[in-house]
């Protein structure tokens, strides 16, 4: 089971990072790390001297957790700022950016058909894409969660 988790948050982490392209953002890192952890996604914008440090949440429906955002604990949001106080301090030329901590919130569940392998479909909030044996659907985007 812990495998098909972390195969699943990869896969989720993959199709925001797609949706982060399509929406203008430069992708920095995937799951970079540091002694206190790890940040899923770090992507910048260059037009408005950004950098956002992305923090992807894929579940199905009926969780605990609604949808993933009660997983964004304080302790885990202290964990993502030490980190990327990290990877400021490895990258110091984004010092002067501003940085903001987004939450992606993503839908899965099994397909039932054949589903798609093609990377060159839109995401839209809220609309089901089929991609890697899955139906995703971004549920919501939270810019500066916390």
């Amino acid at each position: 089971m812990i495998n098909e988790m972390t195969s699943i948050g990869k896969i989720g982490e993959k199709f925001v990072a797609q949706w982060l392209t399509s929406q203008g953002w430069q992708l920095l890192n995937e799951r970079w790390r540091s002694p206190w952890g790890e940040i899923d996604l770090i992507a910048q914008q260059l037009d408005i001297n950004t950098v956002i440090f992305v923090e992807v949440k894929t579940r199905k429906s009926s969780n605990w957790d609604h949808g993933g955002i009660l997983a964004v604990t304080p302790q885990k949001q202290a964990k993502i700022r030490q980190t990327a106080n990290y990877f400021l301090g490895e990258y110091p030329h984004f010092s002067n950016f501003i940085c903001r901590f987004d939450v992606a919130l993503v839908h899965h569940k099994p397909c039932h058909q054949i589903c798609s392998q093609n990377n060159d479909f839109i995401i839209n909030l809220g609309k089901p894409i089929q991609w890697q044996g899955y139906q995703l659907t971004l549920l919501d985007y939270i810019e500066a969660a916390f």
